[in-house]
C-alpha cells in the first residue's frame, strides 16, 4: 500500500513540475506586462515570439528590444520611401529629421539596449530604451500642423515599444 502511496505521489510531482509551463510563462508575460504602461501591447507582442515561452525577464526585454528593432526598421523604410516623392521643402525637412532619429535609433539606442540587456544592466537598457521613445516622438513633433506627420503609425508603435522595453529593463 505504501509503494502505491509513494507511485502516486511521485507521479503528482512530476505532473505539477512539469505540467504548468504554460501557464507560468502567461503568468511571467501578464506578470511583467502589468508594470508596463501598455499591457495589451506588451501581451501581445511577447506572446508573439517563441521565444517566451522559455524566456525569464531580461529575455523578455530582449523580446521586445527585437520589437522595436524590427518596428523602427519598417519605419525607416517608410521614411526613405516618402523622401523619395517628397517635394514640399517642409515635409523634406522633417523626413529627413527623422531619418537621422531612425537610424540614431537602429544603430545606437537599441543596439546598446542589447547589450546592455545582455550584461543584465538594467539602467543603461532603460535609459537607451528611453531615447529612443523620446527619438520616435520626437520625429512625430517635426512634422508642420497640418501636414499630420505622414509615419504617425510607425512613430507611435516604435515610441509605445520602447517604453514597453524601458519599463520591463526596469524589472531585472
Amino acid at each position: 500500500m505504501s509503494k502505491i502511496i509513494s507511485i502516486v505521489i511521485i507521479q503528482a510531482v512530476i505532473s505539477f513540475t512539469f505540467f504548468p509551463l504554460s501557464y507560468s510563462d502567461n503568468n511571467l508575460i501578464e506578470t511583467t506586462c502589468k508594470k508596463t504602461p501598455f499591457f495589451d501591447l506588451c501581451v501581445s507582442t511577447l506572446k508573439s515570439d517563441p521565444r517566451s515561452s522559455t524566456a525569464d525577464v531580461a529575455g523578455l526585454a530582449l523580446i521586445a528590444a527585437d520589437s522595436v528593432k524590427a518596428k523602427a526598421l519598417a519605419t525607416l523604410n517608410q521614411v526613405t520611401g516618402l523622401i523619395k516623392s517628397a517635394t514640399d521643402p517642409k515635409l523634406l525637412k522633417a523626413l529627413n529629421h527623422c531619418f537621422d532619429s531612425y537610424n540614431n535609433i537602429l544603430q545606437v539606442d537599441i543596439a546598446a539596449a542589447i547589450q546592455a540587456i545582455v550584461k543584465r544592466d538594467s539602467k543603461f537598457a532603460v535609459n537607451s530604451a528611453t531615447d529612443a521613445a523620446n527619438k520616435a516622438q520626437g520625429c512625430d513633433n517635426g512634422f508642420a500642423n497640418p501636414p499630420k506627420s505622414p509615419i504617425s503609425n510607425g512613430n507611435k508603435a516604435v515610441h509605445d515599444l520602447s517604453v514597453v522595453l524601458e519599463s520591463i529593463a526596469k524589472l531585472f
